[in-house]
């Protein structure tokens, strides 16, 4: 009995993929931005490798060891070490204050849309635009302060209030306002809309709502990215102490500008100590707020 199954297997081809003028269009662009980024930013890697670039990098490098651990340094860095601390903490917990109500705002189905607003806003057209109006609003505050880095904030509050830690914890805190209230808006808007539908069934208010709804869901995630712009601040902390404002950045400066670059070694070592001290920190209280969640 003849078989009517071939003998050899059907080749497969693959269909040819195509690209859209939109993937070539973009894709062109983006080859053009890089290779122009690269020129106009002069970047120029071998010259790293030039004998002069070599001779500054040996000095730099044979000036950092043994480090400074001198009494007559160490002793001055208690009072910079604990106000960078103390900025850092300072600037983050007003940056909460003033973030968390803006993410609130920000917070489009908590202000304008969704089902918390749909028997509310049907008829009310006003009223549904005055809602919007206090979105868009939050939003441009929010896009406002993250815009101008930390950095420039501090130089206009050391010229507005003097030199010390108060102008580096006012740059912290309406800097990482911005950055805080635009995560926390996100984070409030991705939770899950059940437990919410099912208490505004009940005709809970929307202040129950947010405090036995939205914030039970969302809290671990706040508190996880709050910890990490604490950790974030130690360091910007210690830059601004380049414009004054206070630190242990301040003595950073000092150091780099009178060349004791075994003094900068210190710094740095001290810097790396605190941040890995706040992060062993932070994730003591996620893991523990994370596990009563999973418990």
């Amino acid at each position: 009995m003849q078989s009517n199954v071939p003998s050899t297997p059907a080749s497969l081809t693959l269909p040819a993929r195509r690209f859209s003028t939109f993937q070539i269009v973009y894709s062109v662009l983006f080859v053009l931005t890089f290779l122009g980024s690269y020129k106009l930013a002069q970047v120029k890697p071998l010259l790293l490798f030039e004998p002069e670039g070599r001779r500054n990098i040996w000095k730099f490098v044979t000036g950092m060891f043994p480090p400074d651990l001198s009494w007559n340094f160490l002793s001055l860095l208690g009072r910079p070490i604990l106000e960078t601390i103390q900025i850092s903490l300072m600037g983050t917990v007003i940056a909460v204050v003033i973030g968390f109500p803006l993410g609130l705002l920000a917070t489009s189905s908590l202000t304008f849309k969704g089902i918390l607003h749909e028997r509310e806003l049907a008829g009310s057209r006003p009223q549904a635009m005055l809602h919007k109006g206090s979105y868009l609003l939050a939003r441009a505050i929010l896009s406002l302060f993250r815009t101008i880095p930390e950095f420039v904030w501090a130089f206009m509050f050391v010229r507005a209030v003097g030199l010390g830690p108060f102008p580096g914890v006012l740059a912290i805190a309406i800097s990482y306002a911005g950055m805080l209230g635009k995560v926390y808006s996100e984070i409030l808007e991705h939770v899950n809309p059940g437990p919410l539908e099912a208490l505004q069934a009940t005709g809970a208010s929307r202040l129950t709502i947010l405090l036995y709804g939205l914030l039970p869901q969302s809290l671990p995630n706040l508190v996880s990215y709050t910890l990490y712009r604490w950790e974030c601040a130690i360091r910007a902390s210690a830059i601004l102490g380049f414009v004054g404002a206070g630190g242990i950045g301040q003595q950073l400066e000092i150091s780099m500008r009178m060349f004791n670059f075994n003094q900068v070694t210190t710094l740095v070592a001290i810097l790396f100590v605190m941040v890995a001290g706040v992060d062993a920190l932070s994730a003591k209280v996620r893991g523990a707020i994370f596990g009563r969640e999973r418990g």
